[in-house]
């Protein structure tokens, strides 16, 4: 008969396929009669199941093999403590014997936190031995998180940041990463922002990006604004790009983005701003100058809308969501590449860089439903705020772009809110651009240098 480690050398690899998968690497197999009939591995991420845990995924296979949900006469192996749920699945199962790996301080069923194996009053009794190749197993979790914390800051247990490495020689992205950790509406979780040019420049442009994108789309534009002598904030929202990416699709509200992004503003006291805003930046930017008008003196507008809940979604952006929705895992640089052939391929894998694998997603996934469709839907009021504000109060310059070939906020959901903004002249038309217009941002950036200039000059 093999050895214990021997099996547990079959779970270890089941571990490490789900640390390729972007799982927490916890894997198993279950054996009887000197047979391996079942193996699994953690994928509750991927088949978005709370209950897939290695050892629940391999009784449930083991359980077909056998064509019996009483498991008599198996050993399981798996590579961590189980927790209270997985025991419990071991103990109704009826298995002979659980065999681990690491313990599990936090969660462990088996001793460590609880042992249910241990409790007289359940009618099964299943033997447990804990520690067979505890090094190795617990190793392999210690790796997987480390990767995930790569940086000194301190990092939530709810969240997970990008490696350092994954942004590594980035095409024509220069700029010294910037970092802010305490902002009030986001605590503990840190915020990567661009901060270049003099801080008394007569003006700061603030760019704001949208899903899925981060403020590397901004990387055609800033050149041009800098030479002008300006200033460029360019903050990642959270979940985007080199900010910290809360697990949960439940994190991110219109609310907690828009708070955030006032708490920034204020905390670095932004002044003479020229509000840059595309896609979700516009979702989310437009109802920020209402809330302190004295900082802003100009708005650059790229394909985005208000969405107050007064008017219903264009249908592109319907199609959009819906392709979302069923693509969970689409490919953001195939994205960007799509409605922008002249894209490298390293400009084309720096928008995908943020998102190493499957758990840094939850951002992605809530976005597109995120945007508010009815009156009463999350953000809507605050955006009819903002539509009053534009109509009725905006005292600053304005600069309309508009990438034509954009199926989902294209020209006629621009030119509405054109209507909606005083003083808006007519805008930029860039035939060839479509939604992700800062692709060809350099013309747009020296247009707008020459409008703001003109504007403001005595």
């Amino acid at each position: 008969m093999a050895s214990h480690a021997h099996w547990m050398g079959l779970a270890l690899a089941q571990a490490q396929a789900a640390a390729d998968a972007g799982e927490v690497p916890v894997g198993a197999v279950v054996v009887k009669d000197g047979q391996v009939i079942a193996h699994g591995r953690n994928s509750p991420i991927s088949d978005y199941d709370p209950t897939a845990h290695a050892e629940v995924v391999a009784i449930r296979q083991a359980a077909k093999v056998l064509g019996n949900y009483r498991l008599e006469g198996c050993t399981l192996y798996v590579t961590l403590e189980p927790c209270a749920m997985c025991s419990g699945a071991m103990l109704h199962a009826r298995l002979d014997h659980v065999v681990f790996g690491a313990h599990d301080t936090k969660t462990g069923a088996a001793g460590s936190v609880m042992n249910l194996f241990a409790n007289a009053q359940i009618n099964h009794h299943t033997k447990v031995t804990g520690g067979e190749l505890a090094d190795a197993c617990g190793d392999l979790l210690k790796t997987f998180f480390k990767s995930k914390r790569m940086n000194t800051d301190p990092l939530r247990e709810d969240t997970l940041r990008t490696p350092d490495a994954a942004f590594a020689d980035l095409p024509d992205y220069p700029w010294t990463p910037k970092y802010i950790s305490d902002l009030p509406s986001i605590p503990g979780l840190r915020m990567h922002y661009l901060d270049e040019g003099p801080q008394d420049a007569p003006m700061t442009w603030l760019c704001l990006h949208g899903n899925p994108a981060w403020s590397y789309l901004y990387r055609k534009m800033i050149p041009v604004w800098l030479s002008a002598g300006h200033r460029v904030v360019a903050p990642d929202l959270i979940g985007f790009g080199k900010s910290d990416k809360p697990k949960k699709d439940s994190f991110h509200t219109f609310e907690t983005h828009r708070q955030a992004l006032l708490d920034l503003t204020e905390r670095l006291d932004l002044q003479r701003v020229v509000l840059v805003v595309q896609d979700w930046g516009g979702i989310l930017g437009l109802t920020l100058p209402m809330d302190a008008p004295e900082r802003y003196k100009g708005l650059l507008l790229m394909n985005t809308t208000l969405a107050t809940g007064n008017e219903a979604l264009s249908p592109g952006f319907l199609a959009w969501r819906d392709w979302c929705a069923s693509r969970p895992l689409f490919d953001v640089g195939k994205l960007l590449l799509r409605g922008n052939r002249t894209l490298s391929e390293g400009e084309t894998a720096a928008y995908n860089a943020p998102f190493p694998d499957k758990g840094y997603r939850a951002a992605l996934r809530a976005f597109p439903p995120m945007v508010p469709e009815f009156s009463d839907s999350p953000g809507a009021a605050i955006s009819r705020q903002a539509q009053d504000f534009w109509r009725n109060n905006w005292q600053g310059q304005t600069f309309m772009a508009i990438g034509q070939q954009d199926p989902v906020l294209g020209e006629s959901v621009m030119r509405s809110l054109k209507h909606q903004i005083q003083g808006c002249p007519e805008p930029m038309l860039l035939a060839d651009a479509g939604h992700f217009v800062q692709e060809q941002g350099r013309a747009i950036a020296q247009a707008a240098v020459r409008h703001f200039t003109t504007s403001t000059s005595p």
